[in-house]
């Protein structure tokens, strides 16, 4: 099946370019967070560049969106990766020369978080130009299989590569990833725009996206649900998981925790290639609710083996989550404004991580953290499984599970276009 999907030329050079462009983005944030504490010394620098990234890309999110649905998807992902490229030579170029400039380095990397609000809702509207409608979920968790090994290898490639050699050689392999990712994407034949006319304007654009997005009742429910998991999870994880965990099972055992989550993600992720179920987003939104398992372990202060547990579980479900969101959204949302679709729920989705994180602080010092963190997995849980109460969520169909007979090799590259 692995072998049917990259015969089709389109898809295995999107494929090459997806796996060389991802190992180069998983290895990046370690070194750059590395590269600007060495420069500057000063942490409040590393929250600045991180923040010069996110506020941007929150921005232009629906901008991206519209783009990306009034022009051929092949070009924006190639103009964006070359912009990527630049920004992160230009961000390695700055640490070769010793030249480090947090207002260089915070604008190049405001740069790289527009360029990924173009490429987001691209990526997202670009796979269904590839493959028959009975194949997305097969390229999903391809894609997801490659994005998640990444994930686990990434950081650790980019570690010894910083001990070897610098923060400035692993931020240049980055950039040398976004130029041979731009050099596959321009190997695909498909350059046709949706088969509807371009809107007259790019506002004109954003509008009709919203109306549609708001049209369609699952889609704008399960963004909902993404924004609220986003608003608990993201802080409490990323600020009390290490500290609590320290205090619960010792410092070793939150590189543990990470490690079986991403082994979660990737075998999940392969496993949904063979999976064939009749209401995948009903199924994805079910396992979502895996997510809160690590904050409730956490808050009930067991072990470190139910820790670990909870978080292979947690990756389990939110790789499945993934997959059949992405599948769904690619089956059922008209393909002319499925971009800018993407780009609302994206927006919605990740509008709250920045509050999240500012809240986290200050909840902890009033409630305590294990109780913060208790509350934040009973929200969760409640979250996820909130949007089953619709019935356009429960009964969405899977398309290829109403055509089980079709296989994935019945469909040229060329069939694939457009």
């Amino acid at each position: 099946m692995h072998s049917s999907l990259l015969k089709q030329a389109d898809f295995r050079w999107f494929f090459t370019g997806q796996l060389v462009s991802l190992l180069g983005s998983s290895m990046a944030p370690v070194a750059l967070a590395f590269a600007v504490l060495d420069a500057s010394g000063n942490s409040g620098d590393l929250g600045i560049v991180l923040a010069s990234r996110m506020a941007p890309l929150l921005v232009f999110l629906l901008v991206g969106g519209a783009a990306s649905d009034r022009f051929p998807r092949r070009t924006v992902l190639t103009a964006a990766n070359l912009g990527c490229a630049l920004a992160q030579g230009g961000t390695s170029g700055l640490l070769l020369t010793g030249h480090y400039s947090l207002p260089l380095v915070a604008a190049l990397e405001a740069l790289g978080g527009v360029l990924a609000a173009f490429t987001t809702p691209a990526l997202r509207g670009v796979v269904p130009q590839l493959v028959d409608r009975t194949q997305l979920r097969q390229a999903n968790a391809l894609l997801g299989s490659v994005r998640n090994a990444t994930k686990v290898l990434g950081p650790s490639l980019s570690g010894l590569l910083v001990v070897a050699a610098g923060s400035g050689p692993a931020l240049a392999f980055d950039a040398l990833t976004y130029l041979l990712a731009a050099g596959c994407l321009t190997r695909l034949a498909v350059t046709a725009t949706a088969a509807r006319p371009r809107p007259t304007a790019l506002l004109t654009g954003i509008r009709e996206g919203w109306t549609e997005f708001r049209r369609i009742p699952w889609v704008w429910r399960g963004a909902v649900s993404f924004c609220v998991i986003n608003l608990v999870q993201t802080g409490t994880w990323q600020i009390l998981g290490p500290a609590l965990t320290r205090q619960s099972s010792g410092e070793a055992t939150w590189g543990l925790v990470l490690s079986a989550r991403a082994i979660g993600l990737l075998v999940m992720s392969v496993l949904m290639y063979r999976l064939t179920v009749t209401h995948l987003l009903r199924l994805g939104q079910l396992a979502s609710t895996l997510g809160a398992l690590p904050l409730l372990v956490l808050g009930a202060h067991l072990n470190a083996p139910w820790l670990i547990a909870g978080a292979f579980l947690a990756g389990l479900g939110s790789s499945l989550t993934g997959i059949g969101w992405d599948t769904s959204l690619q089956e059922h949302v008209p393909t002319h404004v499925l971009s800018r679709v993407s780009s609302c729920n994206d927006l919605l989705s990740y509008l709250t991580i920045p509050v999240g994180q500012l809240c986290v602080s200050p909840l902890t010092q009033t409630f305590g953290g294990f109780r913060v963190t208790t509350t934040a997995g009973i929200i969760y849980a409640v979250a996820a499984v909130l949007p089953l109460a619709s019935t356009a969520v429960r009964r969405l169909p899977h398309t290829q599970a109403e055509a089980p007979d079709v296989t994935v090799s019945g469909k040229t590259p060329e069939a694939a276009g457009g």
